[in-house]
């Protein structure tokens, strides 16, 4: 039973109560998590306003580091505990937890604390003589202050510490509002903070809520400078919008419809199977996760023939077996949301090579089918909108450069993967790509020192990486004056 939000160092009680939280994989309820009302909201933003006006929290680099490192390491002595909660409330395969899913994010908490404790707050300009005045130029990079972090179901640690880690190691004060669909994961992480933990009160809040609106407060609250936001891009607008009153900084790393791009010189099989397995991956519920296939039309019928042969082999089910990889949707509400797009894609002249709807073992859990869908063009709604499910839409290209047309033809350009046998090709290919990660040949580029985010509606701002830490920084410049003879 974690019942309690964290607000200004302590453990209390939400306004509104607990609401439940649900196995998706079941479809019962595992416990209650704290129901956080506005007051707790305005109480948390209170209290890091505090922190941040009035304590040594963003000027003293040394702590920040310890507290963060002492986090790693709490964490880490807790994993099993953690590990278990992720895949009964996100419905998270055991498998991923050994990755992105847990301990690659509690791991690379490591990487902020470094960061900060070697990077160059200041930097020296030297002297000029701006309008005849000898001076002398300084930059010192300083903290936002107060930075609103409002992160999504999917990968519930990884949202979490991709925005706790360089926000605090920048000397921010952080309010954390997670999903309602995964409040435990944020919980947990509130519970260790506040009892194995040196962070000073009120450097970290965490309100978990039933209400997704909650979260609309920090973006338009005047105390909060920054708001950090991980969701759908119809939702980031929103945060967009609300933050406009107050001209405050907003990161978004939103959605994304990528492309997986077959040169007509690749390993079919392999790429195929690539993409079966990428859009499985945790029933497909990943922004950057490839949706599209876009292969040579001489070579479509033995693609989609490939894909489903693929697809029929991926470990698909219950989210505890460690050999699964693609287990249920995270509700009842998203699994509908899923089979509507299915539905559609049908009526828009689509046809299943395999999948298309919920297993006819599933008679309880949030299940869709690993789907592939053949026959539609790139103006599909299916193949334009996000999906979020494990959904594969195989497209046909007639070319490199009508292969790149179908790519960046989208409102989003989060990510892509290129497959060729000619290297030097598909970097050229991958290069022309209007996404912010793209990998050749099956490269990664997930990695703690790895900027990630996305061109037009996919986000604005990066995280990870030395561009994540930098988003959570403010520029300032101090200009002094040089008296005349002064040595220098």
């Amino acid at each position: 039973m974690r019942t309690q939000l964290l607000i200004d160092g302590a453990l209390v009680p939400g306004g509104r109560g607990v609401f439940p939280t649900i196995n998706p994989a079941t479809e019962e309820p595992i416990g209650a998590a704290a129901d956080g009302d506005p007051d707790d909201l305005d109480r948390a933003i209170a209290a890091a306003r505090m922190a941040f006006d009035t304590s040594d929290w963003g000027r003293d680099t040394a702590l920040r580091v310890h507290c963060l490192r002492q986090l790693r390491d709490e964490l880490g002595d807790e994993i099993e505990t953690l590990r278990e909660i992720v895949i009964a409330e996100a419905g998270a395969p055991r498998m991923l937890t050994y990755g992105g899913q847990l301990q690659t994010p509690v791991d690379d908490l490591a990487f902020p604390a470094d960061t900060a404790e070697r990077y160059p707050w200041t930097a020296d300009l030297g002297e000029a003589a701006p309008l005849g005045i000898a001076t002398r130029r300084t930059v010192v990079r300083e903290p936002f202050g107060v930075v609103g972090a409002i992160t999504p179901w999917n990968f519930p640690h990884q949202t979490t510490f991709a925005k706790l880690g360089p926000a605090l190691a920048a000397g921010n004060t952080v309010v954390l509002k997670p999903a309602p669909d995964t409040p435990w994961c944020a919980a947990e992480v509130g519970r260790i903070i506040a009892e194995k933990t040196d962070f000073p009160p009120g450097v970290v809040n965490i309100v978990t809520a039933s209400d997704h609106r909650i979260g609309a407060l920090l973006a338009e609250d005047p105390r909060v400078d920054a708001v950090s936001f991980t969701g759908s891009t119809v939702t980031g607008r929103a945060v967009m919008t609300a933050a406009a009153a107050t001209i405050k900084k907003v990161f978004l790393e939103l959605g994304g419809k990528s492309a997986f791009l077959v040169l007509d010189d690749a390993d079919l099989g392999a790429a195929c199977a690539a993409a079966a397995r990428t859009v499985t991956t945790h029933a497909g519920q990943g922004c950057a996760l490839t949706t599209r296939l876009v292969v040579p039309r001489r070579r479509y019928g033995d693609a989609v023939d490939a894909v489903v042969a693929a697809m029929s082999a991926i470990p698909f089910g219950d989210p505890s077996d460690p050999k699964t990889l693609c287990g249920p949707l995270i509700s009842a509400r998203q699994r509908d949301r899923v089979q509507s797009y299915l539905d559609l894609a049908v009526a828009q002249g689509g046809e299943f090579g395999c999948g298309g709807g919920r297993p006819g073992w599933a008679h309880r859990g949030f299940y869709i089918e690993p789907t592939a869908i053949a026959g539609l063009t790139n103006d599909a709604r299916a193949a334009r909108e996000e999906i979020f499910g494990p959904v594969l839409v195989v497209l046909a290209h007639d070319g490199d450069d009508d292969a790149v047309r179908i790519a960046n033809d989208s409102p989003y350009g989060l990510s892509g993967t290129v497959f060729g046998a000619d290297g030097e090709r598909a970097a050229g290919v991958a290069a022309r790509l209007r996404a912010g990660t793209v990998n050749v040949n099956g490269g990664t580029w997930y990695c703690a020192d790895v900027p990630f985010g996305g061109y037009k509606q996919s986000g604005v701002g990066r995280e990870m990486g030395l561009a994540g830490f930098e988003e959570y920084l403010e520029t300032k410049v101090v200009a002094t004056a040089v008296a005349s003879g002064t040595e220098r």
